[in-house]
C-alpha cells in the first residue's frame, strides 16, 4: 500500500493515542478521558488526568477488563453507527454526578471505574447490556437490555409491552442530536425513559452476500413521508409510580433534548414534523403536566443551534435568534438580542463565570473561536481567537480548550485558579503541514479551497479533483488540519485539489444555509460549477479541461449528479454511498429541507438521480458498502440498475460488511482503488 494510505490506516487516521471524549468531574477537579496506548493501538482505556497534582491515572483498561474479540449487541452497534463512532475497547462512558467514577459497557458487559485508582468492578446485568448511566453517586447504573430497561442493583424497570424502552430511535440518533434516552433525576431515585413503538416504520433488510448461510437482518426505518416512531417520555418513581409526560405529540412528534433540571422538573425540547417550530417545555414529573416556556419558528425550518433552548441558572431563557435578513446566527435571552452581525454562534457550551461560553466565527468562516458572552449586548471576549479551529468544555468551573491550526492540535486544561494542565497526546504527527489556499468567489461568497502538489511550479496546468460533500450540516472549509490530509495526498498524486461550500452548508449565515430549501440539486450543482470556473479565472493553472469528483454519502450524490447532469464540466466521479432518491432517505433529514413528498413531489423528483440514468457519458465508479444502515445499498444499486437498463457503461464497487462510516483501513484501500480510477479516466 502507499505509504501515506499506509500510516493513515494504522492509525486511524492519525486518531490512534489522542485523548478524546473528555469529561470534567469533582467540581473541576477531574478530566476525564479515553485515549489508547499510542498511534498504532486503536483500543481506549479510561483516564483521569486530576489538576490537583496533575497527574494521569489509568482508570480502566480493556485489555484487562475483557480480553478478545469485542461484540457488541444490535443496539448498541446500530447507535455507534448512529454517532460515527468506530472505537475497540472503550468507545464511550458515563460519569457519576458528583464526577468520581463513570460505566461503560464491553462487549455487552457493564463496568463500573472510580477516580481514586480502586480497582473497576464489573456489575451484574440481565443480559447484553449498553449505554449505562450512572446515577448521582453510583450507587445505581441503569442499562438497555433487549430493549428493556434496568438497574443495578434492582431489576427490569419498563414494562414489557412489546415497545423499545430507554434509547434513542433512528431519528433522534441520527438527526436530531440525541443519542440517550434515558435520564437519573439528581437525586438519584427516579428515571425518566424514553418510549419507543416502532410498529409502524418500514423494515430495512441487509443480506451478507459473502455468506448466504447468513439469515438477513432487519430494522425499522423512518421513510420519508412515511411514519415516525411514536416517542413518548415516561416517570419510574422508587416506590413504583408511572407517569407519562403529555405534550401535543401529534403536532410535536420529535423529542430532540430531554434533562432534568432538578428533582421536580424536567425540560424537553420537542419539534413539529417539519422542524418549523421548536418548543422548550417544563413537565412535572410528579403529574406529567407540560408548559410550554419558549418557542423558535422558521419559515423554512429552525436550524439547530446546540446548546439552545436552555434555561440558564438565573431563570433566564436562551433561545437561538438570527439576525434580521439571516446574515448572522445569534442569541436571545428572554427575547432581547445578545449578538450581533459580527458573530456567527454555532454552539453555546454553558455559563462560565457568569457570562456565556460560546464556540463562533468571527472572520472567515474556515475559522472559529471560543468566545466569553456577558449579561450585556455587546460585551464579547476572546477565549481562544488565533488561527485555527477553537472549541471548548465548560464544567465544574473548568475549562478544556481545544485549539487545532496547521500545527496541529493541542488541548487545554484551565483551572478556576488559573492553573493550566494538558492530557497527553500519543498519536501520530500529522505528516503534513498544508496551509490551503482559501478564496471566497462568486456573488454568494462560496468559501473555496484549493491545495496544490507539493513543489508545484506556477505554470504547470494541473488537472482538478473537485473533494466535496456539498450538504447540509457539514463544513468542508475548515482550518482543522486534519482535514486537508488526505487533500495533500491527492494533490501529490497530481491534482489540484478543489473544495467548495456551497450554499445549503453551515456556518456563513443562515440566509447561507436555507438558500438550499426545497431544492438540493440546482443550488448545489449550480454553486459548484460557478466556483470552479471563478477559481479557474483566477488561476490559469486549474485545468478546468480535466475535471474529476469524489465524494461520500451527500457528496457521492453530488459526485453523480455531477457527471450525469454537467458532462461539460465534469471529467469523471467516484460517487461513494450516494442517496440518489431521496424518497427513499429519512424523514427527519430529507423532509427539513424538502418538505413532504405528497405535497411536493415535483421537488423530489427533480433532486432524484435515477431519471438521469439515460444521459450518462462520462467515467463512473459507485461505490456503496452493503451494510451501510444509514444510506441503504439499494439507492446506489437502484442507480446501478437504471444505468445497465439504459445501456450505460459504469463501475460497481460493492463492499460485503462495510457500513457507512469505512472504518479500520477501508476508507485507505477505497482511496487506492479511486486514484488509480481517476488517473486512468483524466490521463494523469
Amino acid at each position: 500500500m502507499d505509504p501515506y494510505l499506509d500510516l493513515s490506516a494504522r492509525t486511524g487516521r492519525f486518531t490512534y493515542g489522542a485523548p478524546r471524549a473528555a469529561a470534567v468531574g469533582d467540581s473541576g477537579r477531574l478530566l476525564w478521558f479515553l485515549r489508547s496506548a499510542g498511534p498504532a493501538d486503536p483500543v481506549d482505556s479510561l483516564w483521569v488526568l486530576d489538576t490537583s497534582d496533575g497527574t494521569e491515572r489509568l482508570v480502566a483498561d480493556p485489555a484487562q477488563l475483557a480480553p478478545g474479540p469485542v461484540e457488541l449487541p444490535e443496539a448498541e452497534r446500530r447507535l455507534r453507527e448512529r454517532v460515527r463512532l468506530w472505537a475497540p475497547g472503550i468507545g464511550s462512558y458515563a460519569l457519576a454526578a458528583d464526577g468520581l467514577s463513570a460505566v461503560f459497557a464491553l462487549s455487552g458487559r457493564v463496568f463500573q471505574a472510580f477516580a481514586d485508582g480502586a480497582a473497576p468492578k464489573e456489575l451484574p446485568t440481565a443480559g447484553p447490556a449498553f449505554d449505562p448511566r450512572p446515577n448521582h453517586d453510583g450507587s445505581r447504573v441503569a442499562y438497555v437490555t433487549g430493549d428493556a430497561l434496568h438497574t443495578t442493583p434492582g431489576d427490569r424497570v419498563s414494562p414489557a409491552d412489546g415497545a423499545r424502552w430507554g434509547l434513542a430511535e433512528f431519528a433522534a440518533a441520527e438527526e436530531l442530536g440525541r443519542a440517550r434516552g434515558h435520564w437519573w433525576s439528581p437525586d438519584g431515585v427516579t428515571l425518566l425513559a424514553a418510549r419507543v413503538a416502532e410498529g409502524a416504520l418500514e423494515r430495512r433488510y441487509f443480506t451478507d452476500p459473502a455468506h448466504p448461510e447468513k439469515a438477513p437482518e432487519s430494522f425499522a426505518y423512518p421513510v420519508a413521508g412515511g411514519p415516525n416512531a411514536d416517542v413518548a417520555l415516561w416517570v419510574f418513581g422508587p416506590d413504583g409510580r408511572r407517569v407519562r409526560l403529555a405534550w401535543d405529540a401529534t403536532a410535536f412528534p420529535y423529542l430532540s433534548d430531554a434533562s432534568w433540571a432538578s428533582s421536580d422538573e424536567i425540560l424537553l425540547t420537542v419539534q413539529d414534523r417539519l422542524q418549523q417550530n421548536v418548543l422548550l417545555l417544563t413537565a412535572d414529573p410528579a403529574t406529567g403536566r407540560t408548559r410550554e416556556l419558549s418557542r423558535t419558528t422558521h419559515p423554512q425550518w429552525v436550524d439547530a443551534l446546540p446548546g439552545t433552548p436552555a434555561r440558564l441558572a438565573d431563570g433566564r431563557l436562551l433561545t437561538a435568534a438570527d439576525t434580521p435578513g439571516g446574515t448572522a446566527r445569534g442569541l436571545a435571552l428572554d427575547g432581547v438580542p445578545l449578538t450581533g452581525d459580527g458573530i456567527q454562534v454555532r454552539r453555546v457550551a454553558g455559563e462560565y463565570a457568569g457570562a456565556l461560553a460560546v464556540e463562533a466565527g468571527t472572520r472567515d468562516p474556515a475559522e472559529q473561536q471560543v468566545l466569553l458572552l456577558g449579561p450585556g449586548a455587546g460585551e464579547v471576549r476572546a477565549l481562544a481567537d488565533g488561527p485555527g479551529v477553537h472549541s471548548v468544555l465548560v464544567d465544574g468551573g473548568a475549562l478544556l480548550l481545544t485549539s487545532a491550526g496547521p500545527d496541529g492540535v493541542t488541548r487545554t486544561v484551565r483551572t478556576a485558579d488559573g492553573r493550566e494542565f494538558s492530557p497527553r497526546d500519543l498519536s501520530e504527527p500529522l505528516p503534513y503541514r498544508v496551509v490551503p489556499r482559501l478564496a471566497r468567489v462568486t456573488e454568494h461568497g462560496l468559501p473555496t479551497a484549493v491545495v496544490y502538489p507539493r513543489g508545484h511550479v506556477t505554470g504547470e496546468r494541473l488537472p482538478v479533483l473537485l473533494d466535496v460533500y456539498g450538504g447540509p450540516g457539514y463544513q468542508a472549509v475548515s482550518a482543522e488540519p486534519r482535514r486537508w490530509q488526505l487533500r495533500q495526498w491527492w494533490a501529490d498524486q497530481g491534482f489540484a485539489v478543489v473544495t467548495t461550500d456551497n450554499r445549503g452548508t453551515p456556518f456563513v449565515s443562515p440566509a447561507f444555509t436555507h438558500a438550499m430549501y426545497r431544492g438540493f440539486s440546482e443550488v448545489t450543482l449550480e454553486d459548484q460549477v460557478a466556483a470552479l470556473r471563478a477559481l479557474g479565472d483566477r488561476d490559469p493553472d486549474l485545468d478546468l479541461d480535466r475535471v474529476g469528483v469524489r465524494g461520500w454519502s451527500y457528496g457521492g450524490y453530488l459526485a453523480a449528479m455531477a457527471v450525469l447532469r454537467r458532462p461539460d464540466v465534469f471529467h469523471a466521479a467516484v460517487a461513494g454511498a450516494a442517496p440518489t432518491d431521496f424518497r427513499y432517505y429519512d424523514t427527519a433529514y430529507t423532509e427539513r429541507y424538502l418538505g413532504l413528498p405528497d405535497e411536493h413531489p415535483e421537488v423530489y423528483e427533480r433532486d432524484c438521480l435515477l431519471g438521469d440514468a439515460a444521459g450518462l457519458s462520462r467515467p463512473l465508479l459507485l461505490v456503496t458498502g452493503l451494510a451501510d444502515d444509514n444510506v441503504h445499498p439499494s439507492h446506489t444499486l437502484r442507480l446501478s440498475e437504471a444505468l445497465t437498463g439504459a445501456g450505460r457503461p459504469h463501475r460497481l464497487l460493492a463492499l460485503p460488511g462495510v457500513t457507512h462510516m469505512t472504518p479500520d483501513g477501508v476508507n485507505e484501500k477505497l482511496v487506492a482503488l479511486e486514484r488509480d480510477f481517476l488517473l486512468r479516466e483524466l490521463s494523469v
